[in-house]
């Protein structure tokens, strides 16, 4: 293999006391540590802001004076040694978890794909939870050593910006991405050239540039298309996340797959097992049977081996997440695929057919992944056996519950969404090194020490600091962009920083029912409005740019935030990010979440809003089924199978909603006061949830679960196969 050579963007201007910034904007290791990013912050709180902490930007317009000033500050260069020191301990340590559990496995690599990654905000290749979960897990990764190596796209425009008109009509709009301003570094061969890699596509080839993110110790290498070298309509395959077009689907999903292969192939990657996230890189089986069959063998010998090191995560309960295509469009793409394999086209077609509604055949992708990985597993417990009976067909012999699939709950890396006071409190209370104890079920016993006063004065804090960010978002709209007042009263600026503030916030996708609150319209209003213990709502959330019913929805939440009966108690933040997620999580009071049963896979926002002693209100579905204990937050309904009549389990969800917010979340947020004013035993309920939720749906729990049951088992065949035990 030729050298690869590594080269950033932007050279910085930095005084070479403290010019190692540059070092750290390069990698995302400070995304996850706040000594990290107040280094910036220190230096130009306003200027940071208006990066969107994006260092690379940052450092980029500061001006100089402002840090040949730093360096004659001791307590800021005292911080910046720190952070440095801190930075390279993490950086060259050989004594992680993963060392010490599985020192045999220092050499194998474990490869990740994923069409999106949700890493911090200034980055725009993610479009929701799937990118963010996606992104946690290359921090936990880094975080335990696991030597993973991860795949995905660079996007011209990334995800879409939201724009609500002042009649609540969601639309989108694309902002091209200076890849300057990103910390991506560029691959370039020994003759200075980029980094390429090629796919076939119908009559031409495509090629595609490989970018490299580090995001601690994990290498994640993001593909782009964008190149004079590409037609036009070629440039547009790494444009935006999930194209509705299905040429251009089919097209992106053959970069990820195929590409992502070949891209790990030109690093000199030789990974011993491949986690599929989700079914969009599903045709990287095909890749790596093909590579086996060129050596020599068989279809079937080669997917014999490939299935034992391949790992597959579903996220989707519905048929209709799935993505499938039709088989005139897989004969269009993969007409030279199938010779090359040794197959016919009806034996290449039968690998990953499926009946559709209407009685049709067509392509899945998921199908694809499951038969051809020996590893599949749901995301919940309940998602599991969803799972299960969904794809029962494919192993017809057996009963449903026996289908292979297993699941693994979903979690959150803990440092990302802990507000940065609430860490604070951990490390005095807790002790310094609590994040070393992250997924230990008894440590997180230890937040009863902390003093009801202090958990207290914290959690007002991050609803000051919420409600503080909804307004100077509110005033930077009116002031610079017209915004009609009405959309300035809409987006929170009357909100009390004091009041019960509920958040729901998340993909506006039907089934997700932001609406059911609005059911019973008379009565949500006398909740809101009661002047003894008023209440507040807090709702942001995009809905993809084709779903007409989601962006309905968003029109009816937000017209009833524009009614001026509920007197500016209803707010809509627009353009939902991973930094308003921050905000919310960390900042609202009880977190809202109304799926209809069983259609949520797990969801992750209420384990970051538990984890900062925020209190769940949720629909037994998902992670909340089994975080659920009955004094660490509330259920909406009951625990039991989904209803076959939509209509009468959104009535009685919401009787219960309003039942339950009217007899317990109310009266025990407002009235049960100790003698010093303390809400006691609510402050009770946020210590629960964190005691019993904290570790239990850490990252670190679920990453440790997928090395134990799946990454180890699957990288040990990957040693038999190598030598030749197979």
């Amino acid at each position: 293999m030729t050298e690869i050579l590594r080269e950033k963007p932007v050279k910085f201007s930095l005084p070479r006391r403290i010019k190692r910034l540059e070092e750290l904007a390069y990698n995302l290791w400070w995304v996850w540590h706040p000594e990290a990013q107040r280094l910036f912050k220190q230096i130009d709180d306003l200027l940071w802001e208006d990066s969107y902490h994006n260092p690379v930007v940052f450092l980029r317009d500061v001006d100089r004076t402002r840090m040949n000033a730093m360096i004659n500050d001791r307590y800021f260069l005292d911080r910046y040694d720190r952070v440095m020191r801190e930075f390279d301990r993490y950086m060259k340590e050989n004594d992680t978890w993963f060392s010490k559990t599985y020192p045999a496995l220092h050499d194998e690599q474990v490869a990740y794909f994923s069409f999106e990654f949700g890493l911090h905000e200034s980055l725009m290749v993610y479009a929701g939870g799937l990118g963010v979960l996606s992104g946690d897990h290359l921090k936990q990764a880094s975080d335990l050593g696991i030597p993973l190596v991860a795949v995905g796209f660079v996007y011209t425009y990334g995800y879409f910006s939201q724009r609500i008109s002042e009649d609540g009509w969601q639309s989108a709009e694309n902002v091209p991405i200076d890849f300057d301003a990103l910390p991506l570094i560029r691959l370039l061969d020994e003759d200075g050239q980029p980094v390429k890699i090629t796919i076939d596509l119908p009559g031409r080839k495509v090629c595609a540039r490989i970018y490299e993110l580090d995001v601690g110790r994990v290498k994640l290498y993001l593909l782009h298309t964008n190149l004079a070298d590409n037609s036009p309509n070629d440039r547009q395959l790494t444009d935006m996340l999930y194209i509705s077009d299905l040429e251009l689907r089919i097209s992106q999903e053959i970069l990820l797959g195929m590409g992502g292969v070949r891209a790990l192939r030109a690093l000199g990657y030789q990974p011993t097992a491949w986690h599929m996230n989700e079914g969009h890189s599903a045709f990287l089986t095909l890749e790596r049977a093909r590579e086996y069959i060129q050596k020599g063998m068989s279809y079937d010998e080669a997917t014999e081996l490939i299935k034992k090191t391949n790992i597959f995560t579903t996220h989707t309960p519905v048929p209709a997440g799935n993505d499938e295509f039709p088989l005139w469009l897989i004969d269009k793409y993969f007409s030279h695929v199938w010779p090359e394999l040794g197959l016919s086209r009806e034996q290449f077609i039968e690998i990953a057919k499926i009946k559709q509604s209407w009685g049709g055949d067509a392509f899945s992708m998921p199908v694809l992944a499951l038969k051809l990985s020996d590893f599949r597993n749901g995301v919940s417990e309940l998602h599991g056996k969803v799972a299960r009976e969904m794809w029962h067909f494919l192993w017809p012999d057996g009963k449903a519950d026996e289908t292979p699939i297993d699941h693994i709950t979903n979690g959150i890396h803990t440092e990302t969404w802990l507000a940065r006071r609430m860490g604070v409190l951990f490390s005095r209370y807790m002790g310094a090194d609590w994040v070393d104890h992250i997924y230990d079920p008894n440590f997180w016993a230890q937040v009863e020490n902390i003093p009801d006063e202090e958990f207290w004065r914290v959690r007002r804090h991050l609803k000051r600091k919420l409600v503080a960010d909804i307004i100077n978002r509110g005033r930077q709209k009116w002031a610079g962009n017209n915004v009609h007042p009405v959309k300035t009263i809409a987006s929170g600026v009357l909100l009390d920083p004091y009041a019960l503030t509920i958040g729901f916030a998340r993909r506006f996708a039907t089934y997700k029912r932001a609406n059911l609150i609005f059911r019973d319209y008379d009565r949500l209003l006398k909740i809101v409005t009661n002047p003894r213990m008023p209440v507040q709502f807090v709702f942001a959330g995009k809905a993809h740019p084709a779903d007409e019913p989601g962006k309905l929805m968003i029109q009816e939440v937000y017209r009833a935030v524009k009614d001026a009966r509920f007197g500016g108690r209803l707010a809509f933040l627009e353009d939902y990010d991973m930094n308003i997620a921050r905000y919310m999580v960390q900042g609202v009071d009880v977190w809202l979440n109304t799926p209809r049963r069983p259609r949520e896979a797990s969801g992750t926002s209420g384990m970051k809003a538990a984890l900062n002693g925020v209190l769940n209100f949720s629909i037994l579905d998902g992670w909340w089924r089994e975080g659920y204990n009955g004094h660490n937050g509330w259920a909406i309904g009951e625990d039991m199978t989904r209803s076959d009549d939509p209509e009468a389990q959104d009535e009685a969800d919401a009787l219960s909603l309003y039942e339950t917010l009217e007899k317990e979340i109310i009266p025990l947020y407002y009235e049960q006061r100790s003698a010093d004013n303390l809400p006691a035993d609510w402050i009770a309920h946020m210590k629960e949830s964190i005691r019993t939720l904290g570790g239990q749906f850490s990252m670190c729990r679920m990453v440790t679960e997928y090395m134990t049951r799946m990454y180890d088992p699957a990288i040990k065949n990957g040693i038999d196969e190598r030598n030749g035990e197979v």
